[in-house]
């Protein structure tokens, strides 16, 4: 350690903080811990802080604690200045007035409704594209493309992506498609995905993509739901060696969409010849166009339709815990602005910079993360057609070395799985070009985080752990790279203009270091803005369970420097004889035991304590599953938490049920926990069905 990094991590141990008691949280001065310097050494056990290094902070979008909490400061006190500033950044046709933001979050005074720059009149295709071409970056790379099969690639420059983007849009107006209406996209993470979103966004029209993994029947709500003018979609694609004929899904949900009374005048189908060949495509003519037929033969000049700031943008479907999926509304102008300044602090963002996002476009991270906040930042963009582990474990880490990655952002389940199929796949490769590395989606256990850190990232990149939702548009906690200490597993410090507060079942705030339910008073720009025909559901489910804030849903944990620890969903906490315990907190303490690669947590009823702890647990490959260490892992739960927090059950899991996308399916484990086999649901999401039925048959192991 140098001796600069030395003094940093003892005598002055926040050397750029005189006070932290001015941050939101209320949080007094962090105290003399363990810490270790970005790149100077490994993260361990024993290490409380990550420090960013001297050179990292001063080349930093925000290099010090001083520097955000003036930002923040401004940005609470006068939002309507803050977010006015940044938005004069990107192009308007016509300006906002006086009245910037517009709100009312609390339920006792009347309709729930928010708005930001109403009035004035932008366009967010022509900000990610037009914009930047005009600022001479025609010639820049926009995306690259990976395939499923290595070696098979493409790329777009920020000038033929938009040729590509006017096609498109010409030929959905020619088909009548106008301002307002809605198309439904259920494609691949093929560059066409991405182009028509733009498409879309271009022409005014209100897009719905929907995950390219959802069965028929989830396809056909949606489309009876949002009633699209077209549906856009791709004959096959190949995950791995596995083909899915995604025209057949379109069409069985266009034949249940009809029996509901609601018909789709056309199907575009972008034809993929390495998964499937267009003669082997089952074609209802009349309605059934190839895209490669019609749309190259467009101008590649579209004209803009300019819209409002209010107008809806996209429509994303979340589950429900109805069942019925939540059309999530985003409008254009506050998310615009939002999703452009997240993106750019929180992964401090260079012009340099190649990015990877490995979400899916079906999801609200492909949304903010892959298509929208980068290229409004004029960002190279990686798109990823195959999976992680395809056609080995080493797939993702030759990526970044093709591409020369330097931003990489993934989900705390592709860490793990990466985890427990062992380091060598990992350092085989330089990766020398990363630079961040950020985690999204779920809590990511202090384990999973110190070796995504330690081994994917040479100890010398820092982790944008990010916490937000598909209805906050984008980030809502998260820690700045430049800014201060990393604690592994929290998300940090709220994002400018996010006030969160953590409160109690009375909906009181608590203050200091404390646990409870995570709320938000106050709006920011990127917030979703109802459930599309359903706006009772939308004051019901988010601003009715603690009046005058918006309720996320999540709990969180605030220790006692102020730093923020999501629990998980408040419906993934675990309520053992009065003691509230979120589900992720026990799975990291499974998953910090040597032999455990992976663990999913559920509640089970108990004629005792209320509620039981049950565990289905991953060990890593080769570990035979024996009762020693079944009491092991339990005993780590023990050691970490507490006794109340240890498991009942230890349920041996080959794999655990998850999409394709990578989200465990928790709903078909609460059934094989609780023995509700005949309840187990659709499992067509399910990247391998399979791994059910190997669950059901370990159930009494």
């Amino acid at each position: 350690m140098s001796p600069t990094a030395k003094s940093m991590a003892s005598s002055d141990h926040l050397r750029h903080v005189e006070s932290m008691a001015t941050l939101p949280s209320g949080a007094g001065r962090i105290p003399r811990l363990n810490a270790v310097i970005l790149g100077d050494s490994l993260a361990s056990e024993e290490d409380d802080l990550v420090y960013p290094s001297e050179g990292f902070s001063e080349q930093a979008l925000v290099s010090s604690p001083e520097q955000y909490l003036k930002m923040y400061k401004r940005s609470i006190e006068d939002p309507a200045g803050f977010w006015s500033e940044i938005a004069s950044e990107f192009f308007w046709k016509t300006k906002w007035g006086e009245e910037v933001v517009t709100e009312n979050l609390d339920v006792r005074k009347g309709t729930i409704k928010i708005e930001w720059f109403k009035g004035a009149t932008t366009n967010i295709c022509y900000n990610a594209l037009d914009r930047n071409i005009e600022a001479g970056n025609g010639g820049k790379v926009a995306i690259y493309w990976e395939g499923n099969e290595p070696g098979h690639d493409g790329q777009l420059t920020y000038s033929e992506l938009l040729e590509k983007v006017c096609q498109l849009s010409n030929y959905l107006k020619d088909i009548g498609i106008k301002k307002g209406d809605a198309v439904v996209i259920y494609l691949p993470m093929l560059m066409e995905l991405p182009i028509a979103m733009l498409a879309c966004a271009r022409i005014g029209a209100v897009h719905s993509v929907v995950f390219a993994g959802f069965s028929a029947e989830s396809l056909a709500q949606r489309i009876i739901d949002c009633r699209p003018k077209a549906v856009l979609t791709c004959n096959a694609v190949l995950r791995g060696t596995k083909a899915i004929h995604l025209k057949d899904i379109v069409d069985d949900a266009l034949v249940e969409s009809a029996k509901n009374g609601f018909s789709v005048g056309v199907c575009l189908t972008y034809e993929n010849p390495l998964a499937m060949k267009r003669e082997m495509t089952k074609w209802q003519d009349g309605r059934d166009i190839w895209w490669q037929d019609v749309v190259p033969t467009y101008s590649t000049t579209c004209e803009v339709e300019w819209v409002d700031a209010e107008d809806p943008l996209f429509l994303l479907y979340t589950s429900g815990s109805t069942g019925k999926p939540k059309g999530v509304l985003h409008t254009t102008g506050g998310y615009m602005i939002y999703t452009a300044m997240t993106f750019k602090y929180a992964f401090d963002y260079k012009p340099s910079d190649v990015y990877w996002c490995t979400a899916d476009c079906g999801w609200i991270t492909g949304h903010s993360y892959v298509t929208y906040g980068p290229l409004l930042n004029g960002a190279t963009v990686v798109v990823f057609e195959g999976v992680p582990n395809y056609p080995d474990s080493g797939r993702c880490w030759d990526i970044v070395d093709k591409f020369k990655v330097t931003i990489f952002y993934t989900a705390p389940t592709l860490v793990r799985s990466l985890m427990r199929d062992g380091d060598e796949n990992v350092t085989r490769y330089s990766r020398k070009s990363l630079r961040i590395l950020g985690s999204v989606g779920e809590p990511i256990n202090p384990s999973a985080w110190r070796w995504f850190f330690n081994v994917v990232g040479d100890s010398r990149c820092p982790i944008s752990d990010t916490w937000w939702q598909t209805e906050t548009g984008g980030f809502l906690i998260t820690p700045l790279p430049g800014a201060w200490p990393q604690k592994p597993g929290s998300a940090t410090f709220p994002f400018f203009g996010v006030q969160p507060v953590i409160v109690d079942e009375k909906g009181n705030e608590i203050a200091g270091e404390c646990s409870g339910y995570l709320c938000i008073k106050k709006s920011w720009p990127g917030a979703f803005r109802t459930l599309y025909g359903d706006h009772e559901r939308y004051e019901t489910t988010y601003f009715k369970p603690f009046a005058g804030y918006y309720f996320s849903g999540d709990g969180c944990s605030r220790d006692k420097d102020g730093y923020h620890w999501l629990t998980g969903r408040v419906d993934d906490v675990i309520n053992v004889s009065g003691h509230r315990i979120g589900t992720a907190e026990v799975e990291s303490a499974l998953v910090s035991h040597p032999q455990c690669a992976e663990a999913a947590v559920v509640g089970v009823e108990h004629e005792v304590k209320g509620q039981g702890i049950y565990a289905f647990v991953t060990l890593v490959d080769g570990v035979p599953y024996s009762q020693e260490l079944r009491k092991s892992l339990v005993q780590a739960v023990r050691n970490q938490i507490g006794a109340f927090a240890a498991p009942d059950k230890i349920h041996w899991a080959p794999g655990l049920p998850k999409t394709r996308s990578g989200k465990i399916m928790r709903r078909i484990l609460r059934k094989i926990a609780s023995k509700q086999l005949d309840e187990l649901g659709d499992t067509s999401t399910l990247a391998d069905p399979s791994v059910v039925d190997q669950l059901i048959a370990l159930s009494d192991c």
